[in-house]
């Protein structure tokens, strides 16, 4: 993954002088940035030591670029990704001294902006879900050389193909509100704490919007249990 051009990594100073990238402990919790490159530090303590040298924010998008990219990808695919990518960590960085530096980890912060970039694309999410849920029932022909019989291969990949034909298809039908909240979890790997703080929301709003979503799915896949089919589909994407 490349950084935008104004977060190419550099190499981050951690002792003190004239460059300024220093950061002092105290009650702003940016602890020390720890190594030579900054790389150890808290997310906080990067934030903090970017307002004074900004280079030091290409860390950041060294620790999460492929996170948020893999995230926007899967909600509206690998062309759209790299736009999104990019323009979280721009206003990312345009936003860093509005950073609660008592936050040491920023995975949350992240997550929360590119969700909201994915907010300005829902109509393309919603036509590339159903898309995805008219495509996936389309198997090509493949040769056997492998071993296995060719029906058991094909049988396979039907049902794989229909479990992420029948997921596409329910999040598509899901209110936006629910979606983001299920899938910041989901494909976020984010916990219910984490989720609240991406989103904006209560956590108690969190817990509400994923029992209705996840309500919705069981009812759309005739029981099918959303948790399991999640896996199937992070199983596919990575095989």
């Amino acid at each position: 993954m490349t950084a935008p051009p104004s977060l190419e990594p550099h190499r981050v100073t951690a002792a003190g002088g004239t460059d300024g990238s220093s950061a002092a402990g105290g009650t702003d919790g940016s602890s020390a940035a720890g190594g030579t490159d900054g790389s150890s530090g808290t997310d906080a303590a990067i934030v903090r030591l970017s307002w004074d040298d900004p280079d030091v924010f290409a860390v950041l998008f060294n620790r999460y670029a492929d996170d948020i990219h893999r995230y926007a990808a899967r909600r509206l695919g690998t062309e759209a990704a790299d736009d999104l990518m990019a323009e979280t960590f721009v206003i990312a960085f345009q936003q860093r001294r509005r950073y609660d530096l008592s936050r040491p980890h920023a995975r949350p912060w992240l997550y929360g902006i590119v969700t909201n970039l994915v907010g300005g694309h829902r109509r393309a999410e919603a036509r590339r879900l159903r898309t995805l849920a008219r495509a996936a029932s389309t198997v090509p022909d493949e040769g056997s050389g492998d071993g296995e019989p060719l029906a058991d291969r094909v049988a396979a990949r039907v049902s794989a193909e229909s479990t992420r034909a029948e997921l596409a298809g329910a999040l598509a039908a899901l209110p936006a509100r629910y979606r983001d909240a299920l899938l910041v979890v989901a494909w976020g790997d984010l916990d219910y704490a984490e989720a609240a703080e991406a989103l904006g929301i209560p956590v108690g709003t969190v817990r509400s919007r994923l029992h209705r979503a996840r309500k919705r799915l069981r009812d759309a896949l005739g029981g099918a249990d959303p948790a399991r089919l999640f896996e199937d589909r992070e199983e596919q994407d990575h095989g």
